[in-house]
C-alpha cells in the first residue's frame, strides 16, 4: 500500500495554476511550484510525476474554473446581450487590476499556452482542453451575442461567430497587454473599443 498523501491536490493544482497563469509552462521552475503550493519535490512528483503532468492537471482545472465563471456572466437573463459582454470585460479589467496591486500581471494559463505552441507538440491533451475551451467560450459569446441582437443592445447585423472571435481576441489581448505593465484603466478603455463594433 502507497504512502497516503499528506497534501490537498486540489490546493497543489490551484496553486500550480496561479504559478503557469503568469510564468508560463517554460518560465515556471519545480522549485516555484513546491514553493507556491507548500509540498516537497518528493511529494509532487509522487502525485503528478512530472512537470508537464502538472501542467495538464492545472490546465484542466483552471479552464473548468473560468468556464463557470463564464456562464454565469454570459448567461445572466437579468442582463442585456451587451451588458453581459461588457460584465465580462469588467472581470478580466478587475482581475487585472488586483493583481497589479501585487506586483504583477494576472496572466492566462490558455492565452499562455496558445502562445506556446510547442505545448501542444508535448502533449496531445493540451491541444484538446485548449480546443475545447475556445468552442465552449465561443458558443457562450454567440448566445450572448445572438440575445443582444433580440434585446437591441447589440447591432441586429451582427454576425455571432465574428463577434465571438472579436471578443476573444480582445481579451486575450488584455491579457498581453497587461503584461506590459498596462494600468486597468486603460485596460477598460481597450475593452470598450474593442466591443465598439457590435453595440447599439
Amino acid at each position: 500500500m502507497g504512502r497516503p498523501r499528506c497534501f490537498d491536490e486540489t490546493a497543489v493544482l490551484d496553486a500550480a495554476a496561479a504559478q503557469f497563469r503568469v510564468h508560463g509552462f517554460a518560465n515556471t521552475s519545480t522549485e516555484q511550484l513546491c514553493e507556491a503550493a507548500g509540498v516537497r519535490r518528493s511529494s509532487l512528483y509522487n502525485a503528478f510525476t512530472s512537470k508537464d503532468e502538472l501542467f495538464v492537471r492545472a490546465l484542466e482545472r483552471y479552464v473548468a474554473a473560468y468556464r463557470e465563471c463564464r456562464v454565469q456572466l454570459l448567461t445572466d437573463v437579468r442582463l442585456s446581450g451587451a451588458e453581459r459582454l461588457r460584465a465580462l470585460m469588467e472581470s478580466v479589467a478587475e482581475e487585472e487590476q488586483a493583481a497589479r496591486e501585487q506586483g504583477h500581471a494576472a496572466g492566462c494559463m490558455v492565452v499562455n499556452s496558445l502562445m506556446s505552441p510547442d505545448l501542444r507538440e508535448r502533449d496531445e491533451r493540451v491541444t484538446r482542453i485548449l480546443d475545447q475551451d475556445l468552442r465552449e467560450h465561443l458558443g457562450l459569446l454567440e448566445d450572448a451575442i445572438r440575445a443582444g441582437r433580440l434585446d437591441g443592445s447589440i447591432r441586429a447585423d451582427a454576425d455571432p461567430h465574428d463577434g465571438a472571435l472579436l471578443v476573444t481576441t480582445v481579451i486575450s489581448g488584455l491579457r498581453v497587454t497587461a503584461q506590459a505593465g498596462i494600468e486597468s484603466g486603460l485596460l477598460r478603455q481597450i475593452a470598450l473599443n474593442g466591443l465598439h463594433s457590435l453595440l447599439n
